[in-house]
């Protein structure tokens, strides 16, 4: 309106004149403001999922943009298998997913075997894959209890503390190792079974079910949980595949795939059992825990069919004392906790690889952060980044 002149105004009109001039400056005021708030999620304890920075440009509660900063915990671990002989390395891999060590252990194993040419005894097989599955209960069962703790439920941590403890002594009565057993070998096992370990094994499984039971009830049927996880995250089949992303994050999309079945390695046998891969046709933060739950109730099935055919005989095969792998290249996957996971294994025929190339899951899991996250609430990166389940140490590798 220009300038205007109170003067000229009749005393009864100022008044409201001047609120009207409020009101339009209040209309019309404009904040110059950047991009957003910047806020640091973590460096993260490793007692969650490692140390991990998330850093997240906000518009009010409503993320613009989410970046894994990951680096903090960085390991070398494929350097230093190259000044590791080949027994030696599976101390090194045991720590990239310490939460399924033994599991680590396996693809690097069969990949070593495959260049020697050597195959593990049947009993050495069936014992590999029973350990294999007791590495995958004990990994997804503190994840769903780590679950309910970040989403406010601490009951279900402490359950899943106390019944995780079943599988861990099963393991450690076996290997020797509670966390990181070194218990795979170049053609077979270290040791056989203890006296009495089957029978106990079998009880322990038991009380496996009646915890994913307990699961159900408490977080995953949980109304509140249902809330925070239904409809959050949802992550399309063609955009996880595209971003590499296995195991039950891709299963949770509703992509039938798991390489136990569907390209079991030789050296386990899994095509001796009968059991069944979950889907979820969802693709939220729900499916993804929905199921890895199912998961561990496949994988104590498959454990109690193994335990119930064992077959008689050594668990180790004629190999050289000093393990020297002839010249050339694999890779063999496996279908770990966490997703796949690959070695591939350049030797040029010394007692150390020339090359290891590690193929991690919780990477892939990682990397479609910043799609995921793209548009959410501040507490649903919280839901998000629990239900994708990585590990910064099978990253920093």
């Amino acid at each position: 309106m220009g300038n205007v002149d109170l003067t000229e105004i009749p005393e009864s009109q100022k008044l409201a004149y001047i609120a009207q001039q409020a009101a339009d400056g209040r209309v019309n005021l404009e904040f110059e403001t950047d991009e957003g708030m910047t806020l640091n999620i973590g460096p993260q304890h490793p007692a969650t999922h490692g140390t991990l920075r998330i850093v997240a440009k906000l518009d009010g509660e409503q993320v613009i943009s989410c970046e894994p900063a990951p680096g903090y915990m960085h390991r070398g671990y494929e350097k230093l298998t190259e000044v590791r002989t080949y027994p030696q390395v599976t101390t090194l891999i045991n720590r990239i997913d310490w939460l399924g060590s033994f599991a680590n252990e396996v693809p690097f194993i069969l990949a070593a075997e495959q260049l020697m040419g050597i195959e593990a005894p049947p009993r050495a097989q069936y014992i590999r894959t029973i350990l294999f599955e007791l590495s995958r209960i004990a990994n997804i069962s503190l994840f769903l209890g780590d679950l309910g703790i970040q989403l406010g439920g601490i009951t279900v941590g402490f359950y899943a503390f106390r019944d995780r403890e079943f599988v861990l002594n099963q393991i450690e009565a076996v290997t020797g190792g509670r966390f990181h057993p070194n218990f795979d070998r170049i053609g077979g096992l270290k040791d056989d079974l203890p006296k009495g370990w089957i029978a106990e094994t079998k009880k322990a499984m038991e009380k496996m079910r009646a915890f994913c039971d307990e699961v159900e009830d408490l977080l995953i049927g949980n109304e509140i949980f249902q809330a925070r996880t239904r409809g959050i995250g949802v992550i399309p089949p063609e955009i996880g595949l595209a971003y590499g992303l296995t195991g039950a994050n891709i299963r949770g999309s509703g992509v039938d795939w798991d390489l136990r079945r569907d390209r079991c390695p030789a050296g386990l046998v899994y095509d001796k059992v009968d059991w069944k891969v979950w889907t979820h046709p969802d693709g939220d933060c729900f499916a993804r825990s929905w199921v890895r739950l199912q998961e561990v109730r496949e994988a104590t099935k498959i454990v109690d069919q193994l335990l119930d055919s064992i077959p008689s005989g050594p668990v180790m095969a004629k190999v050289p004392r000093i393990i020297k792998v002839p010249e050339g290249e694999a890779y063999v996957a496996t279908e770990n906790p966490l997703g796949e996971m690959g070695y591939y294994i350049v030797s040029q025929g010394d007692l150390v690889p020339f090359r290891v190339k590690i193929r991690s899951a919780s990477f892939s899991n990682v990397s479609i952060v910043p799609w995921v996250c793209r548009g959410v609430y501040v507490p649903d990166v919280i839901s998000i980044l629990a239900s994708l389940y990585f590990i910064l140490g099978d990253i920093d590798r």
